[in-house]
């Protein structure tokens, strides 16, 4: 071998992973290492599958060292991994998650947007954040994955969980009265006491305004029996996806053990250590009407020439439907008049909790750090979307999860629900229609995509989207590596560059929305809304 006229000096080739998004979905995507060999995320996670198998060449020889014999065993490529992020939502989700950290010169924070009817796992953003393709120059800290890894106590958020349980087990009504106007409650030489003084609260209130006096006199009416087994069927304290190996299961302690003082501290969401996924989780239990879904990022695995889809996984009941309506209700009210009015979205409604609670340093509660955060999921009524919005110790425009969180939440969900062509649920405008000879009455798997022979060269040319929904022009542009930028609301009315133009891959396509009504309508699979 010789380079560079070096005797006994050459080159090898050899294969290296390239992340081409360097820091987007680092934490997710994972990284690897020396013969690419999986060290995190999903990298470690289904490094067999992907990985696939070397091969094996076996030569018989005679006594001289002849060859005269070749067994062969050929190697397998390895498999692909279809993913259920969404590329656009992860990157909104990192960029407003990275815009709140800066801006309350915070320690860190997660971001979590699932589907709570499937369980799908649409972004989960870090931060601090590292970029795989130069993972060793990261910290441990960077490529910790806050929102599977990383143990907090939610404070108000896990409030949900013991109205849920009084709700279920009957034991209150959301109209029963709590007197709380003592400010405090004291549990033998411990004294535990409101943010702000109230007087006598409905049990709706107590969320509403989040009383920790009102929810400790729920958690003491349900009992330590009735409310860990609760906590136990809302996910916490165990393992919830298999994507995540490194995941925590979280501290619960033993509900026989629990004294008064612990009970109360459970029933507000102290003493108990969760992840932000299992809070993600829990809540979409409540979207979703009761069911506790598996949460995922995999969609499926394509090995050997077959996909083999994931399909989502109902792990349990939690909650009955009557219960998971009732909180929906509550939860409204948290949004609309108590503590989480910045994440209220015009045209639409939203259910949330938010969540400020004290962080445990050196054996005590610190009074300058605290996890500021909220969940939220919308349209409450036909719920499409969970995020969860969680701010390592704040030290900027006050530190409560309605101030730092809940803004996150509603630029996060505002980008959402438009990207995603998400109906409004408040004075939603009225049906819209098409004709049978509109040009975009055909579904987005359908729209004919042309390449034209220019000049012995094969040209590609930009698809007809008039007439089709958002969603279904962001599904055909995207099909033929085009980005699309929209205005507006309903349908396709313009687009800019227009059909049958040669198609330049990575280029911009302005599309102009709007709502059409036509003379004759037709209702049924042409409807497009």
């Amino acid at each position: 071998m010789r380079a560079l006229g070096l005797s006994g000096i050459g080159f090898m080739a050899e294969s290296r992973r390239h992340y081409p998004c360097a820091e987007l979905a680092a934490h997710l995507l994972g990284y690897v290492g020396t013969e690419n060999k999986g060290l995190g995320g999903l990298e470690a996670a289904y490094d067999r599958d992907i990985a696939g198998r070397g091969g094996e060449v076996l030569i018989e020889t005679d006594a001289k060292g002849r060859p005269f014999g070749r067994l062969q065993d050929a190697s397998t490529e390895g498999g692909t991994l279809q993913l259920t992020i969404d590329h656009y939502l992860q990157h909104v989700a990192e960029r407003e998650l990275r815009t709140a950290v800066a801006e309350h010169h915070a320690a860190g924070g997660t971001a979590v947007i699932m589907d709570p009817r499937t369980g799908e796992i649409l972004a989960l953003a870090n931060e601090p954040t590292f970029d795989p393709n130069a993972y060793a120059r990261s910290s441990e800290l960077e490529r910790r994955n806050r929102g599977v890894q990383d143990l907090y106590e939610p404070g108000s958020t896990f409030k949900v969980v013991t109205a849920s349980a009084a709700l279920d087990e009957r034991v209150m009504t959301p109209t029963d009265l709590i007197d709380v106007s003592a400010g405090q409650i004291q549990l033998g030489s411990r004294v535990v006491p409101d943010e702000h003084r109230h007087g006598v609260l409905s049990f709706t209130d107590v969320l509403v305004k989040s009383s920790n006096v009102g929810a400790i006199k729920i958690g003491l009416r349900l009992g330590a029996e009735r409310l860990g087994r609760y906590v136990h069927r809302f996910g916490f304290s165990t393992r919830l996806s298999p994507d995540f190996p490194s995941e925590n299961k979280g501290i619960l302690w033993d509900p026989a053990h629990w004294s008064d003082s612990t009970l109360a501290s459970v029933s507000m969401g102290y003493e108990v250590g969760v992840t932000p996924l299992q809070i993600a989780t829990a809540v979409s239990a409540v979207a979703n009407g009761g069911d506790l879904i598996q949460p995922r990022v995999v969609k499926a695995i394509v090995a050997k020439g077959v996909r083999r889809e994931v399909r989502p996984k109902v792990l349990r009941r939690a909650i009955e439907r009557e219960t998971a309506e009732q909180l929906t209700t509550i939860m409204e009210g948290v949004v609309e008049r108590g503590t989480a009015t910045a994440a209220q979205i015009p045209g639409y409604t939203v259910a949330g909790k938010t969540g400020t609670a004290a962080k445990l340093e050196n054996g005590r509660y610190s009074h300058t750090d605290f996890n500021a955060s909220f969940v939220g999921f919308l349209p409450s009524r036909q719920p499409a979307l969970t995020i969860l919005v969680v701010i390592d110790s704040p030290h900027g425009k006050g530190y409560y999860g309605g101030v730092v969180a809940a803004p996150v939440f509603k630029r996060i969900a505002e980008e959402a629900v438009r990207h995603l062509g998400i109906a409004p649920s408040v004075n939603a405008p009225p049906p819209l229609f098409v004709t049978r000879q509109a040009a975009g009455s055909s579904p987005p798997d359908t729209v004919v995509i042309r390449t034209v022979a220019n000049g012995g060269t094969a040209v590609t040319e930009v698809p007809d989207v008039i007439g089709l929904s958002a969603r279904a022009a962001l599904c055909v542009l995207s099909r033929v590596g085009m980005v699309p930028r929209m205005n507006g609301d309903g349908v396709v009315i313009q687009q800019d560059p227009r059909a049958g133009t040669p198609l330049e891959r990575g280029a911009s396509c302005v599309l102009a929305l709007g709502r059409v009504v036509s003379a004759s309508p037709v209702i049924g699979s042409e409807q497009r809304q």
